[in-house]
This record gives C-alpha cells, sequence and structure tokens, in this order.
C-alpha cells in the first residue's frame, strides 16, 4: 500500500474519530440540566409515564437487578411492545418519552440480548452499562447503537479501570453502585469507614471525569426513600463535591434531591453583592462580610445567579 494511501485512511480514522469526539461533547452539555435520574424496573413498564410525571429529568429502564432472571426476556419483549405500540397504552401521553436503559454486564448472556433491543428501540436517549468493567465493553455498545454510555462501576475491577474506561468512544458519564461494591470490598455498610470508602470513590470518579471532559459523575442510590433529612444531606455532600447529579429509586425522592439544589437565601444574597461590587469597582479582589473575594469567588457567583435565571 502506498504511503499517499495510508495517509488517506488516517485521515478518514482521524476525522471519524473527530466526529465522535465532538458528538459526545455535544451530548455531555445537553446532559448538565439532569439532576435526577429514576429507576423503573422493566417489569413495570406501566410506571415509566408516572415516573416522568414526578418531574424526574430522566427515567431508566432498568433490565439489571431489578428482574429476575426468570423474567428478563418477558421483560425485554414488554419494553418493546411499550414503544411498538403506544395506542395500548391509556396514559395521556401516547408517543413515550425517550428513556435509558441499564441493561446486563457484558459478558452475560443476556447482555447480548439486551443489546439487541436497544438497537430495536427508536425512542431510546442512551445505555447505563451495569457493572462496567473494560473499556472494550463500552466501545462495543456504542458501535453497535450509536448511543451514548453511562458506566456504572459496582466492583473493584471496574473501579480499578476507570481511567482507561474513560477513553472509551461513547462514554459520556460514570455512576457507581455503592453497595455492590461494598460487598465486593468487603465493607460495611453504615460505618464510618464506609463513608470513608464512598468519599474516595466520589473523588477517584470526579478526578477522572474531569481529566478527560466527561460529565462529572452521577451519585450512587439513597436506599431509605423514606429518609428525606438524609437524602437532602446526601444531595448536599455530592454537591459541594462537584458531582453533576444523582441516581433515585422512588418517585418520591425527586422533589427532595430538586428542593435540595436550590441555593440558600444567605447564599443569593452573597452572591448577589459579590456581583454588584465586582461591576461597580472593576477590582479583581475585595472583601464581602469579611471574607476575602477573588476569581473563583467571583466565578461561582455568576454561575449561581446564572441558574437562577435559567430555571
Amino acid at each position: 500500500m502506498s504511503a499517499s494511501s495510508n495517509q488517506h485512511e488516517n485521515n478518514i480514522v482521524s476525522s471519524d474519530t473527530y466526529t465522535e469526539a465532538k458528538n459526545c461533547r455535544a451530548m455531555i452539555k445537553s446532559l448538565t440540566h439532569i439532576k435526577t435520574w429514576l429507576f423503573v424496573p422493566a417489569t413495570r413498564i406501566d410506571r415509566v409515564a408516572k415516573a416522568f410525571a414526578s418531574g424526574a429529568n430522566a427515567v431508566i429502564v432498568d433490565l439489571e437487578d431489578a428482574v429476575a432472571q426468570p423474567d428478563k426476556a418477558q421483560a425485554r419483549a414488554a419494553l418493546k411492545d411499550y414503544y411498538d405500540n403506544p395506542q395500548k397504552t391509556q396514559h395521556e401521553d401516547k408517543s413515550h418519552r425517550p428513556i435509558w436503559l441499564r441493561i446486563n454486564q457484558a459478558g452475560s448472556a443476556e447482555f447480548t440480548k439486551d443489546l439487541a433491543l436497544c438497537q430495536q428501540l427508536p425512542k431510546l436517549t442512551g445505555v447505563v452499562l451495569a457493572k462496567a468493567e473494560q473499556a472494550t465493553d463500552i466501545e462495543k455498545i456504542y458501535q453497535k447503537t450509536g448511543l451514548p454510555v453511562i458506566a456504572l462501576i459496582e466492583n473493584a475491577i471496574g473501579l480499578y479501570h476507570a481511567n482507561e474506561m474513560a477513553k472509551a468512544s461513547g462514554l459520556i458519564a460514570f455512576s457507581y453502585g455503592f453497595l455492590d461494591l461494598c460487598n465486593d470490598l468487603q465493607v460495611q455498610v453504615g460505618t464510618a469507614s464506609a463513608d470513608i470508602i464512598a468519599n474516595q470513590i466520589r473523588y477517584q470518579l470526579i478526578l477522572t471525569s474531569k481529566v478527560h471532559q466527561l460529565l462529572a459523575p452521577i451519585d450512587s442510590v439513597y436506599a431509605d426513600f423514606n429518609d428525606s433529612a438524609g437524602l437532602q444531606k446526601r444531595v448536599h455532600l455530592w454537591l459541594q463535591m462537584g458531582m453533576s447529579s444523582m441516581l433515585c429509586i422512588h418517585p418520591k425522592q425527586v422533589n427532595v434531591v430538586k428542593d435540595s439544589l436550590q441555593p440558600t437565601a444567605g447564599e443569593i444574597e452573597f452572591a448577589q453583592r459579590v456581583v454588584a461590587e465586582y461591576q461597580r469597582s472593576g477590582q479583581a479582589v475585595f472583601k464581602i462580610n469579611g471574607n476575602m473575594v477573588d476569581a473563583p469567588v467571583i466565578k461561582r457567583s455568576y454561575q449561581l445567579l446564572s441558574n437562577l435565571l435559567s430555571h
């Protein structure tokens, strides 16, 4: 093969890679508004419309843990029928909104079947890969479906390979299953030690996502859906750490998460004073209420007020 032919092929590959990267960046940008991802069991497709009605920004239909092994084939069939025949439903929304689909672990017998289903669903926004471990699995999903992928880290191998997976074509974000990780790492849930491990996982995924220009990580589920106070504390924790959003397992969690994300009156007032003083003085460094204000604080203040206006 001639040198010019090799160069031509290299140019094509480079062009394709650039296009893929551009598409992923566009998808990531489009997802920054999502703060709540609500799971719905694939065995209860009737709950999809109710999930959206709860105010959830995104709905994930779960074909993995929420579906017993003997029921997986029927669940896939029901999901396809739901989207193929919207007129069968009694809900007012006959068109059905696009969903995300959590599929079974790569390498399992169900993975191939789930992947085939993804190729047949017309209203699929993206794929959530359970127990993600390898970059090649993410790329396979993307190549077969053209859909963006969220990698759900649920074991030590996946966490260890997070940096490699972050380079995979099609990956847009990480999340993690903390209870599964605790089981694999033999961490006792509900202890101070477990909290340390959880924050270490968050930190690792935050850093990896930032370096590879992914969406900031999505925090794991909060298991006790009746504990609103505990959920509120969790939201404040991941928000302060720089994560993007949260997985939810019950519709009642959606509004708690959204309300917890709202800035306090004191935070809004402080931001307004910072912006006003910066616009008045033009100074890069000044004081508000005895607090030193510099470029990062000014930037955050503008962002906070901009977010208020956009909502």
